[in-house]
């Protein structure tokens, strides 16, 4: 192999660059990995236009990735050189309360590959004895396709959601926001059970690419009134679940309106700091007996789960992945994403 690689690096908020770095080298206790598809997180996008403390820059950046093994370190066992993984990327540190509770999404001391680690963004990278310790490396089925087993990781992420929200068999459930994240809801959700899939997104045109999936009733709350169009959908009861998948403000206030007594409402897409505060009515939620729960990240098992469903295919991964594209073209992808365009971006080194 080489000594040198490109990758993409994160310097500042508005500087990132596709850079010609060191190949990292790879100790007795670690994995290195060639990396053949990393998607585009929204994450990534508002990195560049807004920054992100959390990252120990300069950063390769990008953390839904799957690659081949490498190079083995002496002490690893489980693992081969050819095989093909992806990882539970936020690496936890397996002895805080939380990890010991098994909520490893939720350690005290994170660890990012892609904010603490170097990402997925690049030729290669190299996973830490940390995570090959904590059961963050999973791998692959044969016959997976790079692009799709890079959605692993986001995927795993609605295995928590709808987890949280217990959505079960003979649900309804209401999903707001078409994005790559509200139609991977969507689809998990089908998964689980849910019986009735409502999608609701503003934008035209994210809303025709719903079609093809095939969920129950799509929802333009810019022209219908959504609060009525789930009620008539569901008896005047409301959905089992809502789930917010919108990065605004407005649709988590309404959500609470949306879903039966003792329903559920999940806040799936986080808001911009400094623009967090909800004004919710609370009377919905007090005399409804509602629960309200949010969702963060994903722990390895989720991750495992999420890889099972896409090598049984199971989820539409073909339909998520609207564009493939290369290291250098990490900007188009920004302009895809930004535009409404796409859907999942992967980027092929």
């Amino acid at each position: 192999m080489t000594d040198s690689m490109k990758a993409v690096v994160y310097h500042a908020p508005g500087d990132i660059r596709i850079e010609t770095i060191a190949v990292a080298s790879c100790g007795d206790d670690e994995l290195r990995v060639t990396i053949d598809a990393c998607a585009v997180c929204g994450t990534d996008l508002k990195t560049y236009v807004h920054g992100n403390p959390r990252i120990k820059a300069p950063m390769v950046m990008g953390h839904e990735f799957t690659g081949l093994v490498e190079t083995v370190g002496a002490a690893v066992e489980g693992f081969s050189v050819g095989d093909r993984i992806v990882m539970a990327t936020s690496v936890s540190c397996g002895e805080c309360t939380y990890c010991r509770r098994g909520w490893r999404n939720l350690c005290a001391d994170l660890a990012p590959m892609g904010f603490s680690y170097p990402g997925g963004m690049a030729e290669y990278t190299t996973i830490p004895a940390r995570a090959i310790a904590g059961g963050h490396v999973v791998k692959v089925p044969p016959g997976v396709a790079a692009e799709h087993a890079a959605l692993a990781e986001p995927l795993s992420c609605t295995v928590n959601a709808c987890e949280n929200c217990s959505v079960r068999q003979g649900d309804t459930v209401v999903v707001v926001g078409a994005g790559p994240m509200g139609i991977m809801n969507a689809c998990m959700v089908r998964e689980f059970g849910a019986t009735k899939v409502i999608v609701a997104e503003i934008n035209p045109a994210r809303l025709a690419m719903c079609e093809p999936f095939g969920f129950d009733l799509l929802v333009n709350p810019a022209t219908q009134d959504l609060a009525e169009a789930v009620m008539n959908e569901t008896g005047g009861l409301g959905a089992d679940v809502a789930i917010v998948a919108a990065p605004a403000a407005p649709p988590q206030q309404q959500a609470p309106l949306l879903v039966r007594k003792r329903g559920t409402v999940c806040l799936f897409a986080s808001l911009p700091k400094g623009e967090s505060t909800l004004s919710v009515d609370s009377r919905p939620i007090h005399y409804g007996e509602l629960r309200v729960v949010g969702t963060s990240d994903s722990t390895p098992a989720q991750v495992a789960r999420a890889v099972e469903l896409l090598s049984g295919g199971a989820i539409a991964a073909e339909r998520i992945v609207t564009h493939v594209l290369g290291l250098d073209d990490l900007f188009k992808a920004y302009e895809l994403m930004q535009s409404g365009e796409a859907l999942r971006v992967v980027l092929k080194p």
